[in-house]
């Protein structure tokens, strides 16, 4: 499943971000890709639906570097020391969803967006 964002006018996206889906288009504990709108042309996001955590909500870049795909969203979720992550499911790296951050390489940072709820909808700043 992939949500599509809204293309509301730029001035729109720099104060009130974006609309990416509905909450009804999630997946709990799993991720769903969405299009993410920046000045740079789109970019595909992983939104990450965690129901009854105290965050229950993430969005991080959907591309993985080491496999060159946009497979993030169709990682597995679980945790490592306290903090929620998703294993690419091409080479089994590990990202931290609240920052992006592999467990396994220092070196490598997946971008991270502020996602929340407004409503029944899914809003994205960035």
């Amino acid at each position: 499943m992939t949500a599509t964002a809204m293309n509301p006018a730029p001035d729109m996206q720099r104060r009130h971000g974006q609309k990416l889906c509905s909450k009804t288009d999630l997946v709990a504990f799993s991720g769903v890709a969405a299009w993410l709108e920046t000045p740079q042309g789109p970019k595909q996001v992983a939104l990450f639906y965690l129901p009854g955590f105290e965050r229950e909500l993430y969005a991080i870049d959907h591309h993985d570097p080491f496999s060159n795909a946009n497979v993030i969203a169709h990682g597995i979720v679980g945790d490592i020391k306290g903090a929620a992550v998703v294993a690419s499911p091409i080479y089994k790296q590990h990202f931290r969803l609240e920052d992006g951050q592999c467990v396994e390489d220092d070196s490598v940072t997946l971008a991270t967006w502020k996602v929340s709820f407004k409503g029944a909808d899914v809003w994205i700043e960035g």
